[in-house]
């Protein structure tokens, strides 16, 4: 069977699932906006000095990147739906605004005075004359905004708050085409399906004298129209149960007693099921899960103003991209001075795991036998011939790119920042030949890269470490024990097994850890 197809069979109810909470996320984000954007339009289309601001206002925001939006209303918003739906409504109120300040203002003048002069008054005017007359133009408006709402809404994956870009962002961390298309194609799907009946909505609305031609008789559009508003009824009563079970769901969510959260990335995402499970299993504790938070500073503010309250990171990463100290390689002291500080902050450092998932650079198998690479000194002499692909995060940290190739006296022939998985597809096409990566990153492993040796042992220590909310942990000191006692099983060897189930066998990062728990022996309860 074609590998994509087998896919969609094996993961078609979770696709499903997925495509509903997009539809959910979609329409609560444009109907908000309709709810906005309709009246401001008619605002500015009777007060007409409010339309330069008003247009002005929404082409700015408009203007200004959807990751960046995303960015800074994580810390006023949080982390789900909330933030995700907000930056949908910002950008999709700009075509709905304009058009219904164009539908009410390209009305006959002759029309408006015919309507004043049998005596309506203004409101009257607008109700019954201006907005039936304006309402294709609006209704096109609307359209817009709605399938640009559909193929936007994908960044709602980046914060937890899910749809089809779960699928979408899961493909590319883990270098998976089929995931990646089970969640595009059923998005492109959907906006057409959305355009398609906005477009039945459109010429509902449509003034029927405009729409009749020889061959379209009154008689065709009446039961053109008919078909269109049973498939509309039937579309509305779905969503209405939809937005109902959403409500019930959000309802539920707030009923948890912890929220365990993780990072972009495999890794992160298995220790997430890891100690949701556990926690699941041992206690009485409601687990909410949010995966897929982001690089560090997204996962950790979400844990600062309580959007979760718990996820695993790394100790290093703690001392030096989020405490902002320099790099230090003492194992004990990066995480003595890392648990002091972040419990001033509220929140706790419990004891670090038994792995070790330290940076390192790699290269192709060729690479290395081409310039003789083992170790990162041996790099100092070929970096002058190769390009290295970084993540973004790397790029930008004090124990990253810049310190390591100031510390080794590095001069590459170029730099690349290139997110997720993505640098491991350039470094196989040759566009770059160094990429930055995890020693227990599965990826190494699949691709069969060289991961070179740190000799001179630039990089701190990034021993793996839950981080915990203080007031989760006091007023659930059980899950403390749990979680610490599923630190004692995992090693390097361990992580990257796991890892590499997900990444090259393409198996779900829940079923994966809930079949390790099982073969440690550690659920008592869960099957």
């Amino acid at each position: 069977m074609n590998p994509f197809l087998n896919y969609l069979t094996t993961a078609w109810p979770h696709i499903m699932e997925l495509l509903w909470e997009h539809i959910e996320l979609t329409v609560i984000a444009v109907s908000i906006s309709i709810l906005i954007g309709v009246p401001l339009g008619i605002l500015i289309a009777k007060h007409r000095p409010l339309q330069a601001p008003v247009l002005q206002t929404a082409n700015i925001m408009q203007a200004i990147p959807s990751m960046a939006l995303l960015g800074f209303a994580i810390p006023f918003f949080g982390i789900g739906r909330v933030p995700a739906v907000l930056v949908v409504i910002i950008y999709s109120l700009l075509p709905i605004i304009k058009n219904t300040y164009t539908g009410l203002t390209q009305i006959s003048p002759d029309t408006k005075e015919v309507a004043v002069g049998i005596g309506l008054s203004p409101w009257q005017v607008l109700r019954k004359v201006e907005f039936p007359l304006a309402l294709p133009v609006i209704m096109a408006g609307i359209r817009i905004s709605a399938v640009t709402a559909v193929g936007l809404m994908t960044i709602a994956a980046f914060i937890g708050a899910g749809g089809l870009g779960d699928l979408v962002f899961a493909g590319i961390r883990t270098v998976d085409n089929n995931m990646i298309l089970a969640g595009a194609i059923p998005a492109c799907l959907l906006a057409l399906a959305v355009d398609y009946l906005l477009g039945l909505v459109e010429e509902l609305v449509t003034p029927m004298a405009t729409l009749i031609t020889p061959e379209h008789t009154r008689a065709v559009i009446r039961k053109e129209r008919r078909l269109a508003k049973w498939l509309i009824g039937l579309v509305t009563a779905l969503l209405i149960i939809g937005v109902g079970t959403t409500v019930w769901r959000n309802y539920a969510e707030t009923q948890s007693d912890i929220t365990v959260g993780s990072k972009d990335f495999t890794e992160g995402v298995i220790m997430a099921h890891l100690m949701a499970d556990m926690i699941e299993d041992r206690t009485d504790l409601r687990v909410t899960r949010h995966t897929n938070l982001g690089g560090t500073q997204v996962a950790y503010e979400a844990l600062k103003t309580g959007g979760i309250d718990l996820y695993m990171d790394y100790t290093g990463t703690v001392y030096v991209s989020i405490l902002r100290h320099e790099p230090l390689t003492d194992v004990d002291e990066v995480y003595r001075r890392s648990r002091d500080e972040l419990a001033t902050m509220g929140i706790m450092m419990l004891p670090q795991y038994s792995f070790d998932n330290t940076y390192a650079l790699a290269v192709r198998q060729d690479t290395a036998e081409r310039y003789r690479l083992q170790t990162m000194s041996d790099l100092i002499a070929a970096a002058p011939h190769l390009v290295v692909g970084s993540t973004f995060e790397f790029t930008n940290r004090k124990d990253g790119l810049p310190g390591l190739t100031a510390y080794y006296g590095m001069n590459f022939a170029g730099t690349t920042g290139l997110d997720g998985s993505s640098r491991y597809i350039a470094l196989l096409n040759d566009d770059v030949q160094v990429v930055d990566a995890y020693t227990t990153d599965g990826l190494v492993r699949k691709f069969n890269l060289v991961a070179l040796v740190d000799d001179r042992h630039y990089f701190p220590p990034y021993f793996a470490t839950p981080l915990l909310r203080t007031d989760a942990a006091e007023k659930h000191p059980e899950v403390i024990a749990v979680l610490n006692e599923l630190g004692s099983h995992i090693n390097n060897q361990v992580a990257q097994d796991l890892n590499y189930k997900v990444d090259e066998e393409q198996q779900d990062p829940a079923k994966v850890a809930r079949e390790f728990l099982k073969r440690e022996g550690l659920l008592h309860k869960l099957k």
